[in-house]
């Protein structure tokens, strides 16, 4: 059986369609596809799937760089102007980057 979540929300479809007994070109003609586009789709849904190895990263690139610059002694004013934002505003992303750091 195929894990439903790890697959893409039109193979998921694609899937339902197949089950519910929907001919194959009936499923194209809905999706705009060939049906040997969907016959593949279906026979790809059956292959297992690599785990991802590289895990998601924890920061988005804005905190990561705000960490780099207040590492390196950049008041949050001086960042603030980088990226047209207020002090405080430098100051509350930073806080919520070093909490994401401590949980994960």
């Amino acid at each position: 059986m195929v894990d439903r979540e790890s697959l893409r929300p039109m193979e998921r479809r694609v899937l339902r369609l197949t089950e519910e007994g929907v001919d194959e070109a009936e499923i194209a003609r809905r999706f705009r596809r060939s049906p040997e586009f969907v016959e593949r789709m279906v026979g790809y849904t059956q292959l297992p799937r690599a785990a991802s190895t590289k895990p998601a990263p924890v920061l988005r690139p804005l905190e990561r760089r705000i960490l780099k610059w207040r590492s390196k002694g950049t008041n949050h004013a001086e960042i603030g102007r980088r990226f047209h934002s207020s002090a405080g505003h430098i100051a509350r992303v930073e806080k919520l980057a070093n909490y994401k750091l401590r949980v994960h």
